[in-house]
């Protein structure tokens, strides 16, 4: 009897104790909290706030001043401007040590370079181009004294336009590198051998087969590049200081101060950069998404 007892009672489920996994991503949730959700979330509050604290939207309306929309339109162009050179040089680039036939030994040291790359900005990349492309540097230097050429005399100024897009591009190509390769890795072979089977040349390949898939990842590394100029400002305010209005330098100065003293002005620029950079996110991960059903 004490044995049926026994077996008919309940037992008790031993608790499990909480995995020690998701310890790990305590500090890195703690550091995105603390240093980019708040903080943006300040920043979009701020936006439509004037100092006392009142709702307004003065601020967003503001951002339609000339100097302003002059600024968000110099950005753009760049940001176009840089993405659209760094997807072709940087597709090209990962088409000749993916389906080029270059030797092995070449697409593992260029990975590992454009992962670096794909990093350095700022004030070191500002100064690199400095003294390399500037007035003095040592490209303007040699070519002058060697060839006779004077980059500078024939138009050329890394302080502008044109001069920030190159500086740009030397982390813009990295990066189209490491996205698109696994994109052009994905392509299957069978594919090719399909369409040679079926009388298919080299060009109609790529326009009718390959192009076709990748292009949504095409687009959608168009739109990221495009974003990490943009909200690039660490590389233009060393290297141009406040001879080029883009928005991170004009919101740079208004949060500081020097200009208008109005930081929630600046808050809306953010906001402003916060919409255009996230559309472009989006693009970027929707585009994304629509790739991998197919190299899968």
């Amino acid at each position: 009897m004490t044995d049926l007892t026994q077996q008919s009672a309940p037992t008790a489920r031993p608790r499990r104790p909480m995995p020690l996994a998701w310890l790990g991503m305590v500090p890195f949730t703690l550091f995105a909290v603390l240093f980019l959700i708040l903080p943006t979330m300040n920043i979009v509050v701020g936006a439509f706030q004037t100092p006392d604290g009142t709702p307004t939207f003065r601020n967003v309306l503001n951002l339609f001043q000339p100097s302003i929309l002059s600024a968000y339109w110099i950005s753009i162009r760049i940001s176009v401007a840089s993405a659209l050179a760094g997807c072709l040089i940087g597709f090209a680039m990962a088409a000749a040590i993916t389906l080029g036939g270059l030797p092995q030994w070449i697409r593992g040291p260029l990975l590992t370079f454009s992962g670096v790359a794909s990093n350095f900005a700022g004030v070191p990349l500002a100064f690199a181009f400095l003294a390399t492309l500037g007035r003095l540097g040592l490209v303007t230097v040699i070519l002058k004294d060697w060839f006779g050429i004077n980059i500078y005399g024939l138009g050329f100024n890394l302080l502008s336009f044109w001069g920030l897009t190159l500086v740009y591009l030397f982390f813009q190509i990295p990066l189209m590198i490491l996205i698109i390769t696994p994109a052009l890795d994905g392509l299957k072979k069978e594919w090719r051998e399909a369409a040679e089977i079926l009388g298919a040349s080299g060009p109609q390949y790529w326009r009718m087969v390959a192009l076709p898939i990748l292009l949504p990842s095409l687009l959608g590394t168009f739109a990221l590049l495009f974003a990490n100029a943009f909200g690039a400002v660490a590389t233009a305010y060393a290297l141009t200081g406040s001879s080029l209005s883009i928005v991170p330098i004009v919101l740079f100065a208004q949060i500081r101060g020097d200009v208008l003293q109005d930081p929630h002005l600046g808050y809306a620029l953010a906001f402003g950069m916060i919409v255009v950079t996230g559309i472009a996110n989006g693009i970027y991960v929707w585009l994304r998404a629509r790739t991998e059903r197919w190299t899968r």
